[in-house]
């Protein structure tokens, strides 16, 4: 079975569209994404790249709506605009990294991007992060001091220094075969590069 290395961050506006759909891209593939969150915010800020800055408004609105479209042709919809950025970017992943290495980060993933997108929402604050943690049967307090554990920290890191490695510079990002694919519409094409 083919593995891909999808990093993502959440607070990726586009990363929506992605978390929404991949595991049915999987069944319909029969592969295998491997899971990484990184900060793609500090990476941005190197770069200095602030990606829909409040004095674009057209490219803003353009953002928006383009996922809602995207959204309906995939089958699904995004109610737009939703709170961003993230107040609690960093928590947001950290607690995807805990859940991840302990069997809950997809659902926990899925589930507070739906919130954002579908419901307005945002992550790692109430009431999202209260309603997420009830629904997956955990206990939020414990959720939020582990992932703020050295260990989650410094795999977050790690994560985020990968994906400067691969020259990654922006959310969703694929890696096949040691080739970048940027872009929620670039994961079938990281699918058929994994195939040649």
């Amino acid at each position: 079975m083919n593995n891909i290395d999808f990093y993502f961050s959440i607070g990726s506006t586009y990363t929506y569209l992605s978390v929404t759909r991949i595991l049915d891209v999987e069944k319909k593939h029969n592969m295998k994404f491997n899971w990484k969150p990184f900060s793609v915010r500090a990476i941005m800020k190197e770069m200095n790249n602030i990606p829909f800055p409040k004095d674009k408004k057209n490219k803003v609105d353009y953002m928006w709506r383009d996922i809602e479209r995207r959204a309906e042709g995939y089958g699904f919809f995004a109610k737009t605009p939703v709170p961003y950025p993230l107040s609690e970017f960093d928590l947001a992943n950290q607690i995807a990294i805990l859940g991840l290495d302990k069997g809950w980060g997809i659902d926990y993933v899925r589930l507070t991007y739906k919130k954002w997108f579908q419901e307005g929402k945002e992550p790692a604050i109430d009431p999202s992060i209260s309603e997420v943690c009830n629904e997956l049967n955990l206990n939020k307090d414990e959720i939020i001091a582990n992932a703020k554990h050295h260990e989650i920290e410094k795999k977050y890191l790690s994560n985020t220094d990968s994906a400067r490695n691969h020259k990654i510079f922006g959310s969703p990002s694929f890696i096949s075969k040691n080739e970048v694919f940027w872009g929620d519409d670039r994961m079938e094409d990281a699918i058929k590069w994994e195939d040649k």
